[in-house]
This record gives structure tokens, sequence and C-alpha cells, in this order.
């Protein structure tokens, strides 16, 4: 059994420890507990580090399944656009169509009495003066549709407009002109419906 010296229980006394006992401040229980609490403190970092990058890999997967439904939903208006103007299109055609058809019938109905009055009537200048009511009632309605007639008679030869189906010698003032028109053009707007047969003088 060793003897404690005076001098070693005075140190022992200032550093505070007491055989068999803990140290200071651990109130009774063995200082050695001291250092099992501080573990689970390190666990605890250790699992929010772990929580920190589980949440960083799961971050970019939402943003890209958020993407992609944003393409998917984007992808699916386009089609539905496309479709309805689609719709929308073939309606207009049908309907300008059938615009058309409805500004012509009473030029229909015209022709028909027209027809039955040259049966029954010898008036040649009547029938000449109905006729020609007809026609311009007709052209009356071609400008309303935006349908005009393509001026070709004494102007310059133009491809764009004109088709050429013969050629005849008609001096240098008339050379590259149309000196006739053997079917006439018509356009609507921009757009040509049928182009001017011509004869073009060289």
């Amino acid at each position: 059994m060793t003897k404690k010296t005076a001098e070693n229980q005075v140190v022992e006394e200032k550093e505070g420890f007491v055989e068999g006992e803990g140290y200071p401040n651990c109130e009774g229980e063995p200082c050695a507990n001291m250092a099992d609490e501080e573990q689970p403190q390190t666990d605890t970092v250790a699992e929010e580090s772990n929580n920190e990058e589980q949440t960083t890999e799961e971050a970019p997967k939402v943003e890209e399944v958020d993407w992609k439904d944003r393409y998917i939903r984007l992808q699916a208006e386009f089609d539905n656009f496309r479709k309805r103007t689609l719709r929308e299109k073939m309606a207009l055609i049908e309907s300008g169509g059938s615009d058309v058809w409805k500004a012509v019938l009473p030029i229909l109905d015209d022709m028909e009495r027209a027809i039955a009055a040259s049966e029954k009537s010898e008036d040649i200048a009547a029938l000449r003066e109905g006729e020609k009511l007809i026609y311009n009632k007709f052209v009356d309605i071609m400008r309303q549709k935006g349908v005009v007639e393509i001026e070709a008679l004494d102007k310059e030869f133009d491809a764009d407009l004109q088709e050429a189906v013969a050629r005849f010698a008609a001096g240098e003032e008339k050379s590259g002109k149309v000196i006739d028109v053997v079917q006439r053009g018509y356009k609507q707007g921009e757009q040509v419906l049928r182009y001017a047969k011509v004869v073009v003088g060289e």
C-alpha cells in the first residue's frame, strides 16, 4: 500500500482529484461517462452530413422532373394548338367556298329566266340587254370577292400573269407587247386564278 506524502496530497487537492472518485464537476458519476456522452454528438453530426448529401442529390432530381413535366405540358398545348388551327383553316375554306356559291346562285336564277324568255320572245334587242345585265351582275359579284381581270392588251408581256400562245410580227412599236387576248385571265389579290392567254408582238 502506497503512502501518500503531504506534498502529493497537496498536489491532488489542487487538481481536485480524490482517489476512488471522478473528476470535479462529475457529480458522483465516473468521468469516463463524459466521453460516452460526447459520442452521440459526433453521430448526430454524421447523420446531419448524410442528410445534407441526400438533399443535395434529391434537388437535381426534383428539378429534372419539374422540367420534364413542363415539357410534356408544352408539347400537349402545341399539339392542341396545331389541331385547332387546322380545323379553323378547313372551316374557313369551306365557309369561303359556300359564300361564293351563295353569291353565284342568283346569277343562275337570272340565266334560267333569260333562257325561258328567249324561247317565248322574238325581241332580240331585249334579250341582248338581259344578257348584259346578267354579265354585269356576275362581274360585280366577282369584284366583291376580290376577283379582277388581268389587264393585258397593249401592255408589256408579263410571264407572271400571262401565257403567250403565239407571236406575231407587229413592228417595233408593238414588239414585246400583247397585241391580242385569246382568253382573259383573273386574279384574286396577288394570287393568279387563271393566266391570260395572249398573242405577243415581235
